[in-house]
């Protein structure tokens, strides 16, 4: 089942028995925690503020031949990656009776690592649903398709997800939106545009090889329909700006009505076959002018070309978990070809990827138990506190608002709800059917497993203690249905978290991390829910005169990051990058506020020559060092509401006055930006 996107920090993506995290700095902590070793001294901290903290780094750091680019966030996540596989490897020495989960996790992972096996099998563990979709007879049976599809988690035209009601919190909803596509963004299909061009010609003939592979004698024309269906998929699709509006992508309708939305559509098929038929009176739907567009689609187009479809969409996704032609050609297109990757990811990193997405919580635990000390936790909590304080005495001043928004805005905060590590309850595996000798089987069942867990929630109390991530995760997000933010246990380890270093580098890095979450809660996208979750229409919970300076603020923003270009001719979306472009700077604001606030009055150490305001700075600039193939660039640029990590530590310091002061940056150095260009929102 698809999980609705949420306005998240999406920060990327085990050697010994030994505690990965050690007990929490103390005040009396020594060192700076900067990696000085990646500073540049060449380089003036007042003319490239990103280089001089990273520039070694940046010289002598190669993007590994498996991924698509490189940064801080890779280097914990193999780190962690490392952790887990020893983790793996173990649990078959020390498996307890009464932990069948555990039995699970080994032979899922030995499942995806049994190349042999899978070789002989070639595309025969598929034999079933090709057949479906050989035996198909009409158009009017794509609908039962379609949903049998979602609940295998296999992509369709139309998605399905189960999730809080945006407009009352108190029940979950059944939601349908847009999906299927087989490139990363409609601008795939449609931009003019040199290097798209190419990749376009390059995904009909990696969709042709795929078919050829599974015996089709008419693969060439096949995929040319594949391309040319998939491309008025695309016209039909609603922009990624446009899907961020939470009030546009909430359409109710009651049951009797989607024959009116869908004329021809067998919804009676559909609701039985994703398993809700009876059992609710309305669903909602993210895009209605794309709904009703793919029903014409299913009517018009033949229905040998929507079997082609359908053989392309189950063969592709499940080409990583077939015999190595099938691997192979997919990692040739889909990281080859457009993501510039040349080599394939170590096969226990893809089985660990596996286990993860089918039992993360599972996993999850193992490592809990074995890698996360509770002094962590205790730490971290303090550090949300402060920033929630913060945040609270930033409202009170802000110059733009008015009083009655700032109420609204307080009243917003007081009902944040934090988690971090790891859930307060364990997710149940118990009936997920695990087979060592059957991969295939394994991916859709526990995907039909992920799809039927949501499903029962309709109906049922709201879990307010459900995560979104796993604790090995990472990674940080909020959730605005929920009103909460979420950071891993993973994720608490250097360099964002330094339990040796001095506070003012941690305030830099994880507290700028927690800072950037709350402020997910009031950005273009988060600031149209309330304190419960509950979407308003505008102007919410902004008067109509405070509304409008925000988004005056806000388009400065978008302004501002517009103007910046990673690769020649792409320039970031300003729009699509906004949200996460108001949470990098009003996180990194509050954050030094909060350190300040912590300092209650005492003077902080200068250590390894940098003031205390100098080493916040710095920590944030060093947790987005990166570097990134030109190919993976433009997909991120097109499909990322991130921007490029360059950027993120190079932009939200330009808008701080501290950060003038503390490098003594004045006008004529490169990092200077006039005082009425600088863009402050929170």
């Amino acid at each position: 089942m698809k999980t609705i996107p949420l306005a998240a920090l999406v920060l990327g993506a085990l050697s010994t028995w030994a505690m990965a995290l050690e007990v929490p700095a103390t005040a009396g902590a020594t060192e700076s925690g900067i990696d000085k070793r990646y500073v540049d001294p060449a380089v003036r901290p007042q003319d490239d503020f990103y280089q001089y903290v990273n520039g070694k780094w940046l010289a002598t750091k190669q993007i590994p031949p498996d991924k698509g680019s490189y940064s801080a966030f890779n280097e914990l996540r193999d780190t962690v990656e490392e952790q887990l596989r020893t983790l793996v490897d173990d649990l078959p020495h020390y498996l307890p009776a009464d932990d069948p989960d555990l039995r699970k996790i080994t032979d899922l992972y030995a499942s995806f690592l049994d190349e042999a096996s899978l070789q002989a099998k070639g595309y025969a563990p598929l034999a079933g649903e090709l057949a479906r979709i050989d035996a198909l007879s009409g158009s009017g049976e794509l609908a039962a398709l379609i949903a049998h599809f979602n609940r295998v988690g296999i992509s369709a035209p139309l998605g399905v997800a189960v999730h809080l009601d945006a407009k009352d919190t108190t029940h979950y909803v059944f939601d349908i939106g847009q999906d299927g596509l087989g490139l990363p963004d409609r601008d795939y299909y449609l931009k003019d545009d040199a290097r798209l061009a190419q990749i376009r010609t390059r995904y009909v003939a990696h969709v042709q090889k795929t078919l050829e592979l599974a015996g089709s004698t008419q693969a060439a024309q096949q995929a040319a329909d594949v391309m040319a269906l998939e491309t008025e998929l695309a016209r039909l699709q609603w922009t990624k700006v446009e899907n961020r509006n939470p009030v546009k992508t909430y359409n109710k309708f009651l049951l009797p009505k989607l024959a009116e939305l869908a004329p021809g559509y067998d919804w009676h098929a559909f609701l039985d076959g994703t398993g809700v038929g009876g059992r609710i009176d309305f669903l909602t739907v993210r895009q209605p002018s794309y709904v009703t567009g793919v029903a014409g689609l299913l009517q018009k187009t033949p229905l040998p070309v929507w079997q082609a479809y359908f053989r392309w969409r189950l063969l592709s996704e499940m080409s990583p978990f077939l015999s190595k032609d099938f691997d192979e050609e997919h990692f040739a297109f889909y990281s080859k070809a457009l993501r510039d990757i040349p080599q394939m990811r170590p096969r226990w990193k893809r089985a660990l990827g596996l286990v993860e997405v089918s039992m993360g919580e599972a996993l999850g635990r193992a490592y809990v138990a074995r890698y996360f000390p509770p002094q962590s936790k205790v730490r971290m909590e303090q550090l949300v506190q402060t920033l929630l304080q913060a945040y609270k005495e930033d409202l009170n001043h802000l110059a733009w608002m008015g009083p009655q928004t700032r109420q609204r805005a307080q009243a917003k905060l007081a009902r944040f709800t934090v988690k971090i590590g790891y859930p307060a309850k364990w997710r149940d595996y118990g009936a997920l059917r695990i087979e060592r000798s059957d991969l295939v089987g394994n991916v859709l069942r526990a995907q039909a497993f992920e799809y039927d867990r949501n499903l029962a929630k309709l109906g049922q109390p709201i879990d307010r203690a459900e995560w979104d991530m796993s604790p090995q995760t990472v990674n940080a997000y909020y959730n605005p249905e929920l009103n909460e933010i979420v950071f891993p246990a993973a994720i608490l380890q250097p360099p964002f978290f330094n339990a040796q270093a001095d506070d003012a580098v941690n305030y830099g890095a994880i507290g700028a991390v927690i800072g950037h979450e709350i402020s997910h809660g009031f950005d273009d996208e988060g600031s149209q829910y309330d304190g419960d979750g509950k979407v308003l229409d505008p102007p919410g919970w902004f008067t109509q005169e405070d509304l409008d300076r925000f988004k005056t603020h806000t388009h400065a923003l978008v302004e501002q990051y517009a103007a910046y270009s990673t690769v020649p001719g792409y320039p970031i979306n300003g729009e699509l990058t906004l949200g996460e472009n108001i949470a990098d700077n009003s996180g990194l604001s509050i954050a030094y506020q909060a350190y300040h606030l912590s300092l209650a009055g005492k003077t902080p150490p200068v250590i390894d020559g940098w003031t205390a305001d100098q080493r916040f700075f710095m920590g944030w600039a060093q947790i987005y060092r990166n570097k990134m193939r030109e190919n993976e660039a433009i997909l991120r640029i097109k499909s990322d509401p991130h921007s490029p990590g360059q950027i993120r530590g190079t932009v939200p310091e330009r808008n701080l006055a501290a950060f003038y002061s503390a490098f003594d940056i004045k006008p004529g150095d490169r990092m200077y930006l006039a005082p009425e260009k600088r863009v402050t929102i929170w």
